[in-house]
């Protein structure tokens, strides 16, 4: 009997095997010309004028995270001081400074209202501040504990979800009002280090992580649509491209590649051989012909996505730029750093 159930599971094996390779065959055969072939006739950026306008100083220790709110006027920043700031952009100012349970935290998020932040870390827990409580100190709403192992990203569907990633290899879409876990994302085979969301495709999202795959995932199935390869090694950063068809990833291996979900495949590599280190953080500007990485090299890159090459590189960072952020109206980019300090570009 167990031998039989044995055999039965080598034979679906090899057929599936089998149905992938074909599957990929097809692919490749429709796959007529190369992406660089198509933009060849567009003209390189070698234009662009990004500017520090702003600089945010206000943390002690290293800057692991920040986010925009949907304004574009705020940002909220997660630091190992202990401290979640919130910040008015314009202004410099901060509007609200919150004590976090935990100061080895990873990852920090603004709710489109504007009403909430969440951040979470090594405590495995993501944790949502209302910032129109009338406490002060502003204390915890809810917190969301299920993972068991540490917390690498949040992102707020609406005021009533929030997706979480985790070193647990999963993601978990919760109820935050509930404090309830909702749904759970269970394929990659290593550490889940970044999700995505985009508004315009509110049941999707895409993940990265440290097996260097990315997903594709429903949120209404709980399945994952697609996998797409290509990295070497640890995928650290995941962005929708503006139109909800494609996105970027950037990795470990020191490069950012721009995959297109319906063609199920790799569309342009961002590298050079000059470039040692890590990508930390990716973005992309409004219209999408610009892509932003973050580097260990206390540098953030400036891409041309179209034509894969190198635009220009923002400097004045004295260490890892740990994250960065582009607003959702374009005007300006932000940049997080281990050397505690935020720079708002425009």
């Amino acid at each position: 009997m167990q031998h039989d159930t044995a055999q039965r599971i080598q034979d679906a094996r090899k057929a599936a095997d089998k149905m992938t390779e074909e599957l990929v065959k097809i692919r490749d055969e429709l796959n007529d010309t190369t992406f660089k072939a198509v933009v060849g006739d567009i003209p390189s950026k070698t234009n662009f004028p990004l500017k520090v306008r702003r600089n945010l100083r206000g943390h002690l220790a290293k800057i692991y995270a920040l986010h925009w709110s949907m304004d574009g006027n705020h940002i909220v920043s997660a630091s190992q001081d202990g401290k979640l700031l919130c910040w008015d952009a314009m202004s410099s100012n901060k509007t609200h400074a919150i004590p976090m349970k935990s100061a080895w935290v990873m990852t920090c998020a603004y709710s489109p209202s504007g009403d909430f932040v969440a951040c979470g870390g090594l405590d495995n827990v993501c944790t949502v501040y209302n910032l129109r409580s009338s406490q002060i100190p502003i204390r915890v709403q809810r917190e969301l504990s299920a993972h068991i192992g540490y917390l690498s990203c949040c992102r707020f569907f609406d005021d009533k979800y929030i997706l979480t990633s985790s070193g647990d290899g999963s993601c978990i879409v919760w109820d935050v009002e509930a404090a309830a876990k909702i749904m759970e994302f269970n394929d990659h085979d290593g550490d889940v280090m970044s999700v995505s969301l985009i508004s315009s495709e509110p049941n999707t999202f895409i993940s990265g992580a440290c097996d260097a795959t990315a997903k594709f995932w429903d949120r209404r199935s709980g399945k994952c649509l697609q996998t797409f390869t290509g990295h070497s090694t640890d995928i650290n950063s995941t962005c929708f491209f503006p139109n909800g068809q494609a996105f970027a990833t950037g990795s470990d291996d020191g490069s950012c590649r721009l995959f297109d979900i319906r063609s199920d495949r790799a569309m342009n590599t961002f590298t050079h051989e000059s470039i040692k280190c890590g990508v930390t953080s990716v973005g992309f500007s409004k219209s999408g012909r610009y892509l932003f990485a973050g580097y260990d090299n206390f540098d953030c890159n400036v891409w041309d996505s179209l034509k894969g090459d190198k635009v220009a590189t923002l400097k004045g960072h004295q260490d890892r730029v740990s994250c960065l952020g582009v607003t959702n109206d374009g005007y300006a980019l932000a940049t997080g750093s281990w050397d505690n300090f935020l720079r708002v570009w425009a």
